[in-house]
């Protein structure tokens, strides 16, 4: 399956979340990578957002004030958001504001 422009943007997006995460918060998001490259990035967003709990990276992002790199933060990028349904994008939304993250867009 070829990706479109914008599924390859995302994925790209993705990967650079992991790089920040590595960089500014000392955290390597091994496994996140690994679905990154085995999944793609939108079916790596659609998994995580999924979960009926957030990731264990989500909540270490949480413990380092980073939710904005995560996958749920950049679900919610307008640039991004024709990539996913309503009810996933609600999904993310609630999740990230039940952590105390306000949402610069919506």
């Amino acid at each position: 399956m070829t990706m479109s422009e914008l599924e390859k943007q995302f994925y790209y997006a993705m990967l650079e979340i992991c790089s920040t995460a590595e960089k500014e918060c000392n955290y390597r998001p091994a496994r996140f990578k690994q679905m990154i490259a085995n999944e793609g990035g939108v079916a790596t967003a659609k998994k995580l957002i999924g979960s009926a709990t957030p990731s264990d990276g989500f909540v270490q992002l949480w413990e380092h004030g980073r939710l904005d790199l995560t996958a749920e933060a950049l679900v919610l990028n307008p640039q991004f958001q024709s990539l996913f349904c309503p009810e996933e994008r609600d999904i993310a939304l609630n999740r990230l504001r039940a952590y105390g993250y306000v949402v610069e867009y919506e």
